[in-house]
């Protein structure tokens, strides 16, 4: 059983924070109740005022639990749900209320983000739901492999869909997160047939995604969709390091530099080169 008193203390904050053990106590049987209800979730922190995750100033949820596990992850603390803190939709919503005003006047909203928030997809539902009542945008940032898991009635609470393409080659992929892409791309392709809008994400990660064959792969198969409004080209950094560190886990690229701008400039010309708007 999850009490009120569980999660009277909402974790706002960076993603950047390190967070570990903060919903243990709940135990196996309570977290999957929780998944089952989708009430309440695993959150490892609230961020206000962002204006780098959807359009206008919004208000992101970073949720607890990922299944890949990206070599280049600045945030593994959120690969276990366990690390986050069991926050009830009910509270989750006094989060947005308190900025429901600012949120339109600035023309923002919700996003939620993770870890991988389709892990708590029920969740991720009741809280857009109670969004979309209060007139706020939701956005929702996934890596789209559990994408089935909401049906096409689901997606008319997500206003936007911002799709984390890691890589388009499958072989390249899986090395990279441990997981195939097949359902990833299947997902996207759904989003096109609805025509549900996009903007896609992709980290330029050294020796791993700043091949310019993949990176035209990537543009090529966004530009195929249709419906992607924009492009991000995130330059790897090493913001999240420390927490490999203190996690006692082994990071490959402790020694990697971020890419040059240089870099970074050919792959978003890559991008505009198929007609998309790319930044």
């Amino acid at each position: 059983m999850i009490t009120a008193a569980s999660e009277v203390e909402v974790p706002i904050g960076s993603p950047y924070d390190l967070r570990v053990s903060m919903g243990e106590r709940v135990g196996e049987t309570g977290i999957r109740e929780a998944l089952e209800k989708g009430d309440p979730g695993f959150v490892h922190s609230f961020t206000t005022g962002s204006t780098v995750d959807g359009p206008g100033v919004r208000v992101v949820g970073w949720l607890a639990g990922c299944q890949f596990k990206c070599v280049y992850c600045h945030n593994p603390d959120t690969w276990k749900m366990t690390n986050g803190m069991p926050v009830t939709v009910a509270r989750a919503t006094e989060v947005l209320s308190q900025y429901q005003h600012d949120l339109k006047i600035m023309k923002g909203g919700v996003t939620l983000s993770g870890g991988e928030p389709l892990l708590q997809h029920r969740f991720v539902l009741n809280v857009f739901a109670a969004a979309k009542k209060k007139g706020i945008h939701t956005a929702l940032d996934t890596n789209g492999f559990l994408g089935d898991r909401l049906t096409d009635g689901d997606l008319k609470l997500v206003d936007l869909v911002l799709l984390d393409l890691k890589a388009i080659s499958p072989e390249l992929h899986k090395r990279l997160t441990s997981q195939p892409n097949q359902a990833v791309l299947e997902f996207a392709r759904r989003l096109a047939a609805l025509r549900r809008p996009v903007w896609v994400r992709f980290v330029l990660a050294p020796g791993w995604t700043d091949d310019m064959a993949e990176v035209e792969r990537v543009a090529e198969f966004s530009a195929s969709l249709g419906i992607v409004e924009r492009v991000d080209v995130l330059p790897f950094h090493q913001l999240g390091r420390f927490k490999w560190e203190k996690l006692g886990m082994d990071y490959s690229l402790s020694d990697a530099e971020p890419p040059p701008q240089a870099t970074v400039d050919e792959a978003i010309a890559r991008f505009r080169a198929r007609g998309l708007k790319a930044f």
